[in-house]
């Protein structure tokens, strides 16, 4: 959809390399609205067909961009951003959704996380590939209108109100997982419960495949000139999970000799400086996981791990130690892999 047509190529692979099966799954896929998606899903025994699936995704692609896009003026969360009031606006529940995580995890990471770096973006050129190394003065003058603790929520009457007129929201790191909790949702309304789905890179799995073994999901190695695997992860899930990647690795430019990544960092207005290429986050809900995966890549491996081992999240940091690429685990997940939290895993770029 429109609104994730400019973030990085898909940072996960799905591992779809299945031999001859007798009960094979039903399959779906396409490009729409700036992205893609791929279904698979066991489905013999559910009275369902391949087009109504295919009409359901599309419904809920278009829903969701008519309220999440920030590339379309006409979208709700533009029509919030176009409004240069302090006065209180009533938006739809999903806005209400969305922004009260952002605020949870805003708040769990130091403020880190932060949707309000729209007009930061912008000023440094990744909204429209213009990228450029802005003034220090208008870094200074935009930040003066960047800040979570400029947007008041009122999650009963279902309204927002800005601070500061200027304030600007982006739903861009969080609304694609939000997206894949939904289209996750409306397979399991229609009764499927073993299913992987895949909008743009970003994924839930449940149960398993229809030969009864484990969905299995590449995280990529962030290196920006090739595509390969960096881990492998079989998931036998009986509730879900979702896979989310975030990385620094696609989305940067160059100059004077310094790389500046995508990834802006709330309190300086200045892109992240640390040696921390991609996060991934295993979650259950696919809209935490994104809003996570984005939050730890903000911090880093170390204070990302710290928070990661604090809010007892599933999360791989992947970063460059000189001429290396190392991996660093959170407990849950070295539990949950059977590996330790170790530095020391390194993988050749």
């Amino acid at each position: 959809m429109n609104l994730l047509a400019p973030l990085v190529a898909p940072l996960l692979l799905a591992l779809l390399l299945t031999a001859c099966q007798k009960d094979p799954e039903t399959i779906l896929s396409g490009s729409i609205q700036g992205t893609t998606y791929h279904l698979k899903m066991v489905t013999r025994e559910v009275p369902v067909t391949a087009e109504e699936l295919k009409t359901d995704v599309e419904a809920i692609f278009r829903l969701i961009d008519e309220q999440l896009s920030n590339w379309r003026d006409d979208s709700e969360i533009s029509r919030f951003n176009q409004q240069k009031t302090t006065d209180w606006q009533t938006v739809s529940p999903t806005l209400i959704h969305l922004l009260t995580i952002a605020r949870e995890i805003h708040d769990r990471t130091d403020g880190c996380y932060d949707l309000t770096v729209k007009p930061l973006f912008e000023l440094w050129g990744f909204a429209r590939h213009e990228q450029t190394v802005p003034a220090t003065a208008d870094i200074h003058r935009v930040l003066t209108h960047v800040g979570m603790d400029k947007l008041e929520i009122d999650p009963i009457g279902k309204r927002l109100r800005k601070m500061d007129p200027a304030l600007e929201v982006s739903l861009d790191s969080i609304a694609q997982g939000y997206t894949v909790a939904v289209i996750a949702q409306s397979l399991e309304d229609r009764g499927i419960q073993n299913y992987l789905a895949e909008i743009g890179g970003e994924m839930k799995v449940k149960g398993v495949k229809a030969d009864g073994t484990p969905w299995r999901v590449a995280v990529e190695k962030p290196t920006p000139m090739a595509r390969e695997v960096q881990r492998v992860f079989d998931l036998n899930e009986a509730a879900g999970m979702a896979v989310m990647t975030s990385g620094t690795y696609r989305n940067f430019f160059e100059s004077g000799g310094k790389s500046y990544s995508h990834i802006i960092n709330p309190k300086t207005g200045m892109p992240v400086s640390h040696k921390t290429l991609s996060t991934t986050v295993l979650h259950e809900d696919p809209t935490l996981a994104d809003a996570w995966s984005t939050a730890l890549l903000c911090l880093g491996e170390d204070e990302g791990f710290k928070i990661a081992e604090k809010e007892e999240l599933k999360a791989l940091f992947i970063y460059r130690e000189g001429e290396q690429l190392k991996e660093l685990m959170s407990p849950e997940l070295a539990n949950q892999s059977r590996a330790t939290p170790t530095r020391e895993m390194p993988a050749n770029p």
